[in-house]
């Protein structure tokens, strides 16, 4: 009787640590917006130093990313380490913002400020032009050549 105590224990306690590890490797903020990536980069390294005051420790504008120090809000002594990822995507650009050892709250506040300051910058985001409708390919099962 005690070892299937202690296995449905063990059981629960490895079950709970998957799920908290599992929440934890999704905890980020995202986001897709139209305009150009070098918009996007340049808005949020402004928005990085200019506008909160980061400390930015690496960037590339060619791998579009940015990693920062973020300052806790009511601590300002602690600071954690942030990113901010840039990646095109056909037509759109798509944002993640990062910074783990925070909650998701943060990094859906950074996110919602960026999409602020690119639509104070550059204005309204240009919405995407619908592709238009391909002609429709021969029907390759039928063959006109009889044999």
């Amino acid at each position: 009787m005690r070892d299937s105590s202690r296995l449905r224990a063990v059981s629960l306690a490895v079950l709970v640590a998957s799920a908290v590890s599992a929440s934890g490797a999704k905890a980020r903020a995202d986001a897709d917006c139209y305009y150009s990536l070098p918009q996007v980069f340049g808005a949020a390294l402004r928005y990085l130093r200019a506008d909160l005051g980061y400390e930015v420790t690496e960037k590339d504008p060619d791998a579009a990313y940015l990693l920062f120090r973020y300052r806790v809000p009511g601590d300002p002594k602690r600071e954690v380490a942030g990113s901010i990822e840039i990646i095109r995507l056909d037509r759109k650009v798509r944002i993640f913002v990062k910074v783990p050892q925070m909650p998701q709250l943060h990094e859906q506040l950074l996110r919602d400020g960026l999409l602020k300051k690119l639509s104070q910058e550059y204005g309204e985001a240009p919405r995407p032009v619908p592709e238009k409708p391909k002609a429709p390919a021969p029907d390759a099962g039928s063959d006109s050549n009889p044999r």
